[in-house]
């Protein structure tokens, strides 16, 4: 299979940027969304973006499976990606876009309905999307530079969807924000498609029935293990994620005296937060690449996780804070590390595919790819629903003012559950990565 070029390489990694999007204001805005602008009981709001996120999960298997069989003019996987970018962007506009003086039910049902339908589309984009990773290419340290540009373009999804969107919410409201932010979704993804137009692909269609593919992932007990890895790592980020809008409100209290001040009263101090995260996130991809060729794409991510741990147990030990130049600081080395789990398990699982390919002789990427995204997808369902039992527990205040004085205990398990525990779950990860994946996988798919 011949090289892709530079513009192929990057033009693949564009994609990632409108999905991100999503990912984020999914992660970051639903939750805080619903309990602080809706008044919207914070058990209940966690149930809701749980049981949108499980229906998500049950889409995944037939979407890999239906574009693993799909044949097309345009190739198995970019008429699911053309679509599903448009039925992503219009689910979440409809989604942020709740009547003025609905009721609590009927708030429920619709953010339900929307919600559910942007994750139809994100399925029909990111599970085609993740295929074609193992069919561009299958040398592994192109696929590391591949990676790194993906990431890159992700960071300024990251900053759109952390950054830009909140500060526009604050603004103009979430849905005018979101309108005008969702052509940032559709236009990489359709971008995308158009530059790698002519990269290699598989085009056959798998000739394989649906139990027999499934047989032949669960066959493949390395990428079996990592992926399970990816979703505990995945969750620990989610946890993280969902706490952040409540800890721009709550743990980080701008005195006003820094020099980043003026900058967090003009951006809020959430989207000063995400854009020095996603400086950090941009910084460190070269870095990754580099460390993934010297250290092996295994040490260079457990290094990466275990420089993630430290600085949670850092930005513990400072939390609540008054001083916001301090906080974006580690936010930045936050997003640096974070840089580590962006990209290097994107890298690591399509050389795990191989191992199948080579053995079955049947391309089932999308198949692959379902499964892949599940335990990331089951993280992102359950991280949400975790932080609301939480902070449920220590009975934290729903509010349609943004914000409101919760009680000392309740603040403080917002510290622990943003910090604290996900820590504690990254050092799980790593034991698994060294004690577990290590054993298992092939050397191959280790550097």
């Amino acid at each position: 299979m011949k090289r892709l070029t530079m513009g192929q390489r990057a033009g693949w990694g564009l994609a990632d940027m409108g999905i991100v999007v999503f990912v984020i204001v999914k992660q970051l805005l639903v939750l805080a969304y619903l309990t602080a602008y809706l008044n919207v009981p914070i058990g209940i709001a966690g149930m809701v973006t749980t049981g949108v996120l499980i229906f998500d999960i049950i889409t995944d298997p037939l979407v890999g499976y239906f574009s693993d069989k799909t044949q097309s003019r345009w190739g198995r996987r970019s008429p699911w990606m053309f679509l599903g970018a448009l039925i992503l962007a219009g689910g979440t506009v409809g989604l942020f876009s709740v009547p003025a003086g609905s009721s609590v039910q009927l708030t429920v049902v619709w953010v339900s309905g929307f919600f559910g339908m942007a994750t139809i589309g994100f399925t029909m984009v990111a599970i085609p999307y993740g295929a074609t990773a193992g069919e561009m290419t299958q040398d592994p340290r192109e696929r590391s530079t591949m990676t790194g540009w993906r990431m890159g373009f992700a960071s300024v999804g990251i900053l759109v969807g952390g950054a830009v969107i909140p500060g526009m919410a604050s603004a103009m409201g979430h849905s005018m924000a979101v309108l005008y932010a969702s052509p940032l979704m559709v236009i990489p993804i359709w971008l995308s498609l158009f530059i790698t137009r002519n990269a290699p692909r598989i085009q056959q269609p798998s000739g394989v029935p649906f139990m027999t593919i499934f047989k032949l992932v669960f066959s493949n007990r390395p990428f079996f293990i990592l992926t399970i890895l990816y979703g505990v790592m995945t969750f620990a980020i989610a946890l993280i994620t969902a706490g952040l809008p409540f800890a721009a409100l709550y743990l980080i209290l701008d005195d006003g005296t820094t020099l980043l001040s003026g900058a967090a009263n003009a951006l809020s101090v959430l989207s000063l937060m995400f854009a020095a995260f996603v400086i950090g996130s941009i910084l460190s991809q070269a870095a990754w690449v580099l460390l993934s060729a010297r250290l092996s794409k295994l040490g260079a991510l457990v290094l990466g996780l275990s420089f993630y741990i430290l600085l949670l147990f850092a930005i513990f030990m400072v939390f609540p804070s008054t001083d916001v130049t301090l906080m974006a600081l580690m936010f930045v080395l936050a997003g640096m590390a974070n840089g580590s789990y962006q990209q290097i398990p994107w890298a690591m699982y399509p050389d795990l595919m191989d191992l199948t390919r080579h053995q079955s002789g049947e391309a089932i990427e999308g198949t692959f790819s379902a499964i892949w995204l599940f335990g990331q997808k089951v993280a992102n369902a359950l991280a949400p629903m975790a932080l609301a039992l939480i902070l449920a527990m220590y009975d934290w205040k729903e509010t349609s003012q943004g914000k409101v004085e919760q009680t000392a205990d309740a603040i403080q398990a917002l510290q622990v559950s943003v910090t604290m525990i996900p820590a504690a779950v990254l050092m799980l990860a790593i034991l698994g990565l060294l004690f577990i994946y290590r054993p298992a996988a092939p050397l191959a798919s280790q550097d």
